[in-house]
């Protein structure tokens, strides 16, 4: 179990959480995700907010960028490998405003992006999320 926080969790912290999260994910998914690329940031940059069309940069806890596996085709070649973005502002604003345990929130986002990688469903993404 991990320990309460008495300060703020860094970006580090938020990257340890979701690591060990993304550990828990079964084999049989994770996989295929052994590409995509995991980072922690702040907040969404702007071009990013602007595009999401955002009413504040707390509005997004995550975000998938690249195309899902259902997407993909072998004659179209990717420039620019899969990323997962985890917001800590956003989700930390979340936790406090939820009281929601901060693992379970982080592994939340991590599971709900990691499901767009594989063009998955809402109600898919909340079956695997019950497996772990």
């Amino acid at each position: 179990m991990r320990p309460r926080f008495t300060v703020p969790p860094s970006l580090a912290d938020i990257e340890d959480i979701a690591h060990e999260a993304y550990a828990r994910i079964p084999y049989e998914l994770r996989r295929y995700v052994t590409d995509v690329v995991i980072r922690i940031e702040e907040f969404a940059d702007e071009e990013t907010q602007d595009e999401m069309d955002l009413e504040s940069p707390f509005d997004l806890l995550g975000l998938y960028r690249g195309v899902s596996l259902d997407r993909q085709s072998v004659t179209d070649p990717r420039q620019e490998p899969d990323m997962i973005f985890l917001y800590r502002s956003p989700i930390l604003d979340y936790w406090c405003e939820t009281g929601d345990d901060l693992t379970r929130i982080v592994r939340h986002v991590l599971i709900h992006e990691i499901g767009h990688h594989f063009g998955l469903s809402d109600e898919d993404m909340e079956r695997i999320e019950e497996q772990i």
